[in-house]
C-alpha cells in the first residue's frame, strides 16, 4: 500500500496542488482506523476462515485501487469554487471515501492476523513493515518506465497477486487438514472459484496495461491522468494550436514539453522593449509553472531588457553560477551578455534532456540540487543567479503554503553569498505582490543573511522593480558610488522602479510603475529602521519574517490577524477557502480529529447497547483496556509525529522531497519491522526510554551534522541517512507488537481490533497535526512533540504494570471463534 500511497500522493500534486494531495492522502489514512472499528463492532469477521477472508480483502483491496483512481480522475472536483458551490463539497467528500476504501479493506487483513494470533503479532506487523518498505523502494523505480498512472495499475496487481497467495495458502491447508470441515468446504466452494475468476481478470487486466507501456510506451487511454483547468498545462492546451511535444515521468516529477503561439514568458522584462520577441516553447513541471525555452538560433536583444542583465553590466565576461535553470533563460541571457563561463545547476536530469541550452560547449551542467552544490564546490562566482522557477501565484491563495522550499531560508543565502568572489553579486527575481508580501520576504533574507555574518544590510543590497516583478542584487561588500550609477543609468533607461539603494531617498522611487504610495520604498526602510526587527514582523499584515531549514515555508503568509477577513469572504471570492491554505489544514485537523473520535468511541457505544451480564460486568472492572488505549493513541501519534518531520528535514540533505520520502519511509519501515521481529529480546520501558533520548537529540544534532555533509556526493548521504535513521526505525517498531503481546498475556485480546482502531486513527490526527505545527513552529519543535507522546506511552506501561483497570469502558468481547485460534501457526 505504500506504493500506492506515495504515488498517490504524486498523481494528485499533478493533477490537483501539494495541498489537496496533501489532505486526501492524510484522510485516506482512516481507512486503518476504520478497519479496525470494523473489526471491533463485526466480530463475526474473526469466524471466517482466515485464508479466504484474505483472498477476499485482497481482492476488494486491488479492485477498490483502481476504481478510486478512475472515480477520481473522471469525476473533477473544482477546489476554487468549493467556497459558493455545494456540489464540489460533495464530490470532495466522494473522493475522500474512495481513497479511503483500498487502506480500508489493506487495515482489515492486517487486523485480522493481529486479532486471530496476537502470539504472531511481532512476525505480522514485522512482514507489513517490510512490504511497506520495498514498496518505498518501488515508488522510486516504477514511475520512470511506467508513468505514475502505470504504478497504479502495478499497486492493484499486488494486491492481486497476494490474493493468489492467500488463495493457494489456504488450498494447501485444507488438503492438510481434509478431516476439518471447516476449511475444506470452504475452499472447494464456489465463492472461491468466484474469487479465482476474479482474480485472473485482475491479473490478465494488469499484465495488458503494463505490457503495453513497456512495448508501446502507453496503457489505456482511460487511464490517462486528467489534470485541474486551473493548471497552467490545460489553460495553453486550450489555445490554438497548442500540443504537447515530449512527455516524461521520473520518480519525482512529470515534464511536459508544449509548442504553442500563445507562450510568451519574459519574466520581468521592460515595456520598454518594442521589438518582436522570439518563439517560445513550454516546459512544465508537474503540469504547472511554465518556463521559457528558446531555440538556438532565437534573436537575444530582448536580454537587455530582463532585470537580471544589471548583474552582467557591473561584471562584465563574469564567471557565473546559474541556480535552478528550469527552462534556461538565465543561462542564455548570462552567455548572452557575455559570460565567460555558465555552471548551470539543475536537479531535474528530464530538464536537462529537454532544453537545448544545456548541451551548450559553454555551458557546465551539474546535475544536482542547490543547496548540496553549494557546499560541495570549491568554486567561487562572479556573478550567481537565483532562477525565478514558478509562475505567478497570488499570496492569498494559500495553495503553496506546505511547499519546502530550501532555497529560500537565511541558511541558504548565507550558503550562496560564501560561493561570491570578493566583489561578486548574488542576483535573484521574485513576482511583486502588494501590498508587499512575496518581495518583502526575500529582502528579509538577504538583510539576515548579511547580519549573521556580521555585515551592514543598508550598504550591500539593491533592489528594483518592474511591472510585476522585483529583483534584488546582495554584495558582501559594499556597493560602490560607481555601481550605483551604473545600476541607477539602467534602471532609468528601462523603467524599473528602485525600491531600496544605498543613500535612496523617496522622490527617488515610483517614478515609472507608479502606484499610490511608494509602499516597496517605505515597507524596506520600516523592516531596516526596526529594532527589534521581530516587532517589525509581528506587526506586519502578513507573515514575512525569514524562513530557516526548521521552517522552510517561504510561500507560507497567514497570520491569525487575516482571519477576520478571510472568514467574511467566504463564498465571495474564486480563491479555496478565503484564501488562506493555512485554514484548509486546520478544518482538515478538525475533520481528521472529529472522524477519529467516532471510530474511537462506536465501539464503546455498541458494546454498551449490547448490555452485557452482571458477571461480565463484573470481569470487565478488573479488565478494563483504558490504559492500552491510551498507550495505543499515544504511539500511534508519536509515529507519524516523527516520520514526517524526518522527511521534511531530509529535503535538504537528499535534495528532493520524493527522495526524502522514499529514503526516510524505506529505512523507518525496514528497521522497524526488525525491531518487530526482536520485540520478545527486548524491553519496551527500554526501548521507549532509549527512543526519547534519540529524538531529543536528533532535534539538537541535526542542523550540525547537515552544516558538516551537505556537501558529500548523494550516495553518502543516502548511505549516512539510512545509518542515522536505522536505530530510531528499529526502536520505533518494538511498541505496537509488544502491547500487542502485553493485551494477550493480560487476557484482553479481544480487544486488538480497537486499540488496532485507536493507533489508526490517533495516526490520521498526528499527521495534519505535524504539518500544522511544522508551519507555526518548525520541524524540531513536532519531533520534541514526538518524543512527548512517546514518553507518555512509557508513563503509562510504569503506572500499569499489569493489565488492571478501574471498571471503565468494558472490553470489546466478540464471539467466540470457532476453531479460528487453531488455524494460526503460533511460535
Amino acid at each position: 500500500m505504500l506504493l500506492f500511497e506515495i504515488d498517490l500522493s504524486r498523481l494528485l500534486s499533478v493533477s490537483q496542488f501539494y495541498h489537496f494531495a496533501f489532505m486526501v492522502v492524510s484522510l485516506a489514512l482512516l481507512g486503518y482506523g476504520a478497519s479496525g472499528t470494523a473489526l471491533s463492532i463485526f466480530p463475526s469477521l474473526l469466524q471466517k476462515p482466515i485464508w479466504k477472508s484474505l483472498a477476499w480483502l485482497s481482492l476488494a483491496c486491488g479492485f477498490s485501487i483502481l476504481g478510486a483512481y478512475l472515480l477520481v480522475n473522471q469525476l473533477p472536483f473544482d477546489s476554487f469554487s468549493i467556497a459558493w458551490d455545494r456540489r464540489q463539497a460533495w464530490i470532495l467528500a466522494v473522493h475522500y471515501l474512495a481513497l479511503t476504501l483500498p487502506f480500508f479493506f489493506n487495515g482489515l487483513a492486517v487486523g485480522l492476523l493481529l486479532a486471530l494470533s496476537p502470539v504472531t503479532a511481532g512476525r505480522t506487523y514485522a512482514a507489513n513493515l517490510l512490504g511497506s518498505a520495498l514498496g518505498c523502494a518501488l515508488a522510486l523505480a516504477a514511475p520512470g518506465r511506467l508513468g505514475a498512472e502505470g504504478v497504479v495499475v502495478l499497486s492493484s496487481g499486488l494486491a492481486f497477486l497476494a490474493a493468489v497467495g492467500s488463495l493457494v495458502g489456504g488450498r494447501r491447508e485444507a488438503e492438510i487438514n481434509d478431516d476439518t470441515q471447516s476449511h475444506s468446504p470452504g475452499f472447494k466452494s464456489r465463492p472461491l472459484s468466484i474469487a479465482w475468476l476474479m482474480t485472473g481478470i485482475g491479473l490478465l487486466f494488469v499484465i495488458a496495461d503494463l505490457g503495453l507501456r513497456f512495448i508501446a510506451g502507453g496503457g489505456f487511454e482511460f487511464l490517462e491522468l486528467h489534470l485541474s483547468p486551473y493548471k497552467s498545462l490545460s489553460y495553453i492546451l486550450q489555445q490554438p494550436g497548442a500540443e504537447v511535444v515530449s512527455q516524461e515521468w521520473n520518480a519525482y516529477s512529470r515534464v511536459d514539453v508544449l509548442s504553442s503561439p500563445a507562450i510568451h514568458a519574459f519574466p520581468g522584462l521592460s515595456y520598454r522593449y518594442l521589438k518582436p520577441l522570439p518563439v517560445q516553447r513550454g516546459l512544465l513541471v508537474d503540469g504547472d509553472d511554465l518556463s521559457p525555452i528558446l531555440d538556438a538560433d532565437a534573436s537575444l536583444q530582448f536580454s537587455e531588457y530582463l532585470p537580471n542583465a544589471i548583474a552582467y553590466k557591473l561584471r562584465p565576461e563574469a564567471k557565473s553560477l546559474v541556480l535552478g535553470g528550469r527552462g534556461g533563460l538565465d543561462i542564455i541571457m548570462a552567455l548572452a551578455q557575455g559570460a565567460d563561463r555558465v555552471d548551470a545547476v539543475e536537479v531535474n536530469p528530464l530538464i536537462v534532456a529537454a532544453v537545448p541550452v544545456y548541451a551548450d560547449p559553454r555551458v557546465k551542467v551539474v546535475i544536482s540540487d542547490e543547496r548540496s552544490y553549494l557546499r560541495n564546490t570549491p568554486q567561487r562566482y562572479d556573478v550567481i543567479v537565483l532562477s525565478l522557477n514558478s509562475a505567478y501565484h497570488p499570496v492569498r491563495s494559500g495553495a503553496y503554503s506546505l511547499a519546502e522550499d530550501y532555497r529560500y531560508t537565511v541558511e541558504a543565502f548565507e550558503d550562496t553569498l560564501a560561493k561570491l568572489k570578493p566583489e561578486g553579486i548574488f542576483v535573484l527575481t521574485r513576482w511583486l505582490q502588494n501590498p508587499p508580501s512575496e518581495d518583502l520576504r526575500t529582502f528579509a533574507l538577504a538583510v539576515e543573511a548579511l547580519e549573521r555574518q556580521g555585515l551592514d544590510p543598508r550598504e550591500r543590497v539593491v533592489a528594483f522593480r518592474g511591472y510585476n516583478t522585483a529583483t534584488f542584487l546582495v554584495k558582501t561588500s559594499p556597493f560602490d558610488e560607481m555601481e550605483i550609477r551604473l545600476i541607477q543609468q539602467f534602471a532609468g533607461e528601462r523603467a524599473f522602479d528602485l525600491t531600496y539603494l544605498p543613500g535612496i531617498s523617496q522622490e527617488e522611487t515610483n517614478l515609472y510603475n507608479v502606484l499610490p504610495e511608494s509602499v516597496y520604498y517605505q515597507t524596506y526602510q520600516g523592516l531596516l529602521a526596526a529594532s527589534p526587527r521581530q516587532s517589525f514582523y509581528r506587526q506586519y499584515p502578513f507573515e514575512v519574517s525569514p524562513p530557516t531549514d526548521d521552517r522552510p515555508f517561504f510561500s507560507h503568509f497567514f497570520t491569525w490577524a487575516q482571519s477576520g477577513q478571510i472568514i467574511s469572504e467566504l463564498g465571495k471570492t474564486w480563491q479555496p477557502f478565503g484564501g488562506a491554505g493555512y485554514f484548509v489544514i486546520l478544518a482538515l485537523l478538525i475533520l481528521s480529529a472529529s472522524l477519529a473520535i467516532v471510530l474511537i468511541l462506536l465501539p464503546v457505544f455498541l458494546a454498551r447497547r449490547s448490555r452485557p451480564t452482571r458477571d461480565n460486568r463484573s470481569k470487565a472492572r478488573h479488565k478494563s483496556p483504558v490504559g492500552y488505549l491510551i498507550y495505543f493513541g499515544l504511539i500511534g501519534l508519536a509515529y507519524m509525529l516523527v516520520e514526517i518531520p524526518l522527511i521534511q528535514k531530509f529535503i535538504l540533505f537528499l535534495g528532493h522531497p520524493a527522495y526524502a520520502m522514499a529514503a526516510i519511509l524505506f529505512t523507518l519501515l525496514f528497521f522497524s519491522g526488525i525491531g518487530s521481529l526482536l520485540t520478545r529480546k527486548i524491553s519496551v520501558k527500554l526501548d521507549l526510554s532509549l527512543l526519547v533520548v534519540l529524538l531529543l537529540a536528533f532535534t539538537i544534532l541535526l542542523p550540525y551534522l547537515f552544516k558538516y555533509t551537505l556537501g558529500l556526493s548523494f550516495g553518502l548521504r543516502l548511505l549516512l541517512t539510512v545509518v542515522l535513521l536505522a536505530p530510531i526505525g528499529f526502536l520505533m517498531g518494538i511498541p505496537f507488537p509488544s502491547g500487542i503481546r502485553r493485551l494477550e498475556q493480560g487476557g484482553l485480546s479481544e480487544n486488538i481490533p480497537w486499540v488496532w482502531a485507536v493507533n489508526g486513527s490517533a495516526s490520521v490526527i498526528s499527521a495534519v497535526l505535524a504539518a500544522l505545527l511544522a508551519l507555526t513552529f518548525g520541524f524540531n519543535w513536532v519531533l520534541r512533540l514526538g518524543a512527548l507522546c512517546y514518553f507518555g506511552a512509557l508513563l503509562v506501561l510504569v503506572t500499569r504494570s499489569r493489565p488492571q483497570g478501574t471498571g471503565v469502558p468494558p472490553p470489546l468481547t466478540p464471539s467466540p471463534v470457532n476453531g479460528t485460534k487453531d488455524t494460526i501457526p503460533r511460535s
